[in-house]
């Protein structure tokens, strides 16, 4: 079963307690590292700022129904003090605890919703194949990103074209994409580059990153690249969990070779998803 929904109910049924990444992953049947990004590809947030904004939500209806006590609220849903529950709160809505209260309308906030637990995902993907990646050593621009903020990713691509076939000692005419260091918060670096021999006479402004040995799952995103989140979220939501395999915590690589034309941004693009052997 697909590990978001059970997440989802795992979340819907009990954020109004104690609750860590640790036991939504247990009840979701899959590691913390998989069951992050997974849920960061399906909804553009983290796990864990999801819960948080369920809660403060939740919080916000009874404030607007007019909750006498606003430190009661806070402890309810799992602050514990007044100043820590107003700073989430401002950083969530804009307004204090104390002006939603005033207020008691709730029609200029922007409340998080239940994520459903029956959608399905779009598209079904053709079988991968399986490889086994050699070492590469990968440069080129990179950043640190979230799930709920990939922006700035194609301002990367735009910097390293025209470096691209000129980079010192570039290996080959394959681009590459590797996101790697994900974190519990829905955070990961992500460099657009290419295989070098060696990180010797690189620019400095250029990221670097070692990719080992690995085994991989190899799926083909065809079309926009502006599709490419349905792709992933039929991977993570669907084949994996169908396939009994396990996601690697390593670097998931975009392979892009002639196939793809990143003056248009339509072809092919290469999904390596790195497996436990």
């Amino acid at each position: 079963m697909d590990p978001i929904k059970k997440a989802v109910w795992c979340i819907e049924s009990r954020f109004a307690s104690d609750l860590s990444l640790d036991e939504i992953a247990e009840v979701s049947g899959v590691s913390r590292f998989h069951l992050c990004r997974a849920f960061g590809v399906a909804t553009g947030r983290s796990i864990m700022r999801y819960v948080r904004e369920r809660r403060l939500s939740e919080a916000a209806r009874q404030l607007a129904e007019g909750a006498p006590d606003i430190l009661s609220v806070a402890l309810d849903w799992g602050y514990g003090s007044h100043e820590a529950f107003t700073r989430a709160f401002r950083e969530q809505f804009g307004i204090t605890p104390e002006e939603l209260r005033a207020r008691g309308d709730l029609s200029s906030l922007k409340l998080a919703e239940p994520l459903s637990m029956h959608s399905e995902t779009s598209i079904t993907l053709p079988e991968p194949r399986f490889v086994t990646g050699k070492p590469v050593l990968i440069a080129g621009y990179g950043g640190r990103f979230s799930y709920e903020n990939t922006s700035g990713i194609p301002s990367l691509w735009q910097r390293i074209a025209p470096h691209f076939g000129h980079i010192p000692g570039q290996v080959g005419y394959i681009a590459y994409g590797v996101s790697y260091n994900c974190d519990d918060h829905g955070n990961f670096d992500y460099i657009a580059g290419a295989e070098v021999s060696d990180f010797t006479d690189l620019p400095a402004e250029f990221e670097r990153t070692r990719v080992p040995e690995q085994s991989y799952a190899v799926f083909e995103h065809r079309g926009h690249v502006t599709g490419i989140k349905q792709t992933y979220e039929a991977i993570f939501r669907g084949w994996l969990p169908k396939s009994g395999r396990k996601p690697a915590d390593g670097p998931t690589l975009e392979r892009m070779d002639e196939r793809f034309n990143g003056a248009t941004g339509n072809g092919v693009i290469e999904i390596w998803l790195a497996l436990k052997d």
